[in-house]
């Protein structure tokens, strides 16, 4: 029989052997449990005409992700949010797209800003279907995003652009104002929104009485005096805009420049806060009052409501973050509140709750689950949150806004625009 000598040389080497695999074991959970983290994708605009829509976005969840990461996450569980700019065109928004999914393999797509841009991915999410890829609540209220065959790949948690303009509709007419006429913009987004109108007032056997366009990216110097005088032809009694806060500005400015001082409307995408901003600091150059009779619909409520704990939170967060996305590539001085920003933070705060439906394993293709479990949640801004087998919209309330000691705040009263 061979007998096998072990001197004690060779003790030493297997001992030696069995402790550095140790090691290596131990480092390598150790670096596991270090990187529990969910990375998600954002595409917006940080730069040009709409950068400041892109930038506040970013920075109201961002004010609320860090917070949560900084106390461990959820169960350990951090979030890493991939800032890309698009510049608010489709396709370096399509380019981004293919990164984060083939790169950076993320969880989910994230708060992507625009009509033309979050349509224009949609066809990714139906070829990578396999892979489980989501858009988690985009800023739009687009319908393309709500319906088939792309609705079933997208989470939106704001109302959509018919629930805006169909309030709207619903309030003018009830004031007499029946006349309504429509600028928007000339494409996905402003097609939408200009056919919420129209499918609003069928329901009243009235029409669009008038309407003009304008391209994407219009800033606040163009010249719409030609677009303003089509319109008032018509003769309408309110007007309803679908643009962004730059193009609405300028619209307004030369609507009232021309002697249009009836109701003119805006959506939520418009950020009132900026165009506010922009108006006032005009109507003190050009000494006129840019202001008045102006109405905006929001998708969250009033940033100032301090009743509410999400608002207090959001305030309490805000004044803390000093962040910004660091592709804006532009100097910015950051808005303090805003309801773009409070949107945002809203949006960051269902994202830590559909993480922790699954925080024992999180993993795309449990997504779909997450959300299908939640039903009646408080958000904290006196509305549930409403998801569920099927439906992929969480709130439905628009609220209404008028210009009140400088801010837009609720309206107490439509009686004011009584025809």
């Amino acid at each position: 029989m061979e007998h096998v000598v072990i001197n004690r040389k060779s003790l030493l080497f297997w001992a030696v052997i069995a402790m550095i695999s140790f090691l290596m074991l131990q480092a390598r959970s150790v670096k596991a449990e270090e990187t529990k983290e969910l990375a998600v994708g954002m595409s917006a605009a940080f730069t040009g005409a709409n950068g400041e829509l892109g930038i506040e976005f970013y920075r109201g969840f961002m004010a609320y992700i860090e917070n949560l990461n900084a106390k461990g996450g959820v169960d350990g569980w951090t979030i890493k949010v991939l800032p890309a700019n698009d510049g608010y065109n489709p396709g370096p928004c399509f380019h981004n797209t293919i990164q984060f999914i083939e790169r950076d393999n993320v969880f989910a797509l994230f708060s992507y800003v625009g009509t033309p841009t979050t349509t224009r991915i949609l066809p990714l999410l139906q070829k990578f279907e396999d892979r489980n890829i989501f858009l988690l609540f985009p800023f739009t209220g687009a319908q393309p995003l709500r319906s088939q065959p792309f609705g079933k790949y997208v989470y939106n948690l704001r109302a959509s652009y018919f629930d805006e303009t169909g309030g709207l509709v619903d309030r003018l007419v009830e004031a007499g104002r029946t006349r309504i006429a429509v600028f928007y913009q000339s494409d996905a987004y402003g097609r939408t929104g200009w056919d919420g109108v129209r499918r609003a007032l069928e329901k009243y056997e009235l029409d669009v009485v008038g309407e003009a366009t304008y391209r994407r990216g219009a800033p606040f110097e163009q010249d719409f005096s030609n677009e303003v005088r089509h319109l008032m032809r018509s003769e309408p009694e309110a007007i309803i805009v679908v643009g962004t806060y730059a193009s609405q500005s300028a619209f307004i400015r030369d609507a009232r420049n021309a002697g249009f001082e009836s109701p003119v409307a805006g959506l939520s995408f418009a950020d009132s806060d900026k165009m506010l901003e922009i108006l006032t600091r005009e109507g003190r150059r050009a000494g006129r009052n840019y202001t008045n009779n102006l109405i905006n619909t929001q998708t969250v409520p009033c940033y100032e409501d301090t009743s509410l704990s999400a608002v207090r939170l959001y305030r309490e967060l805000m004044d803390a973050y000093k962040g910004l996305p660091v592709s804006s590539g532009e100097a910015y001085t950051p808005r303090r509140f805003s309801y773009v920003s409070f949107e945002g933070f809203l949006n960051g705060v269902l994202l830590g709750e559909v993480v922790k439906r699954m925080a024992d394993a999180p993993s795309r293709d449990r997504i779909p689950e997450a959300f299908a479990s939640i039903r009646d949640f408080d958000l904290g801004i006196g509305v549930p949150v409403e998801f569920g087998p099927g439906q992929h919209q969480g709130l439905r309330k628009v609220y209404y806004t008028t210009v009140i000691n400088g801010h837009f705040q609720a309206i107490p009263d439509w009686e004011r625009w009584r025809k």
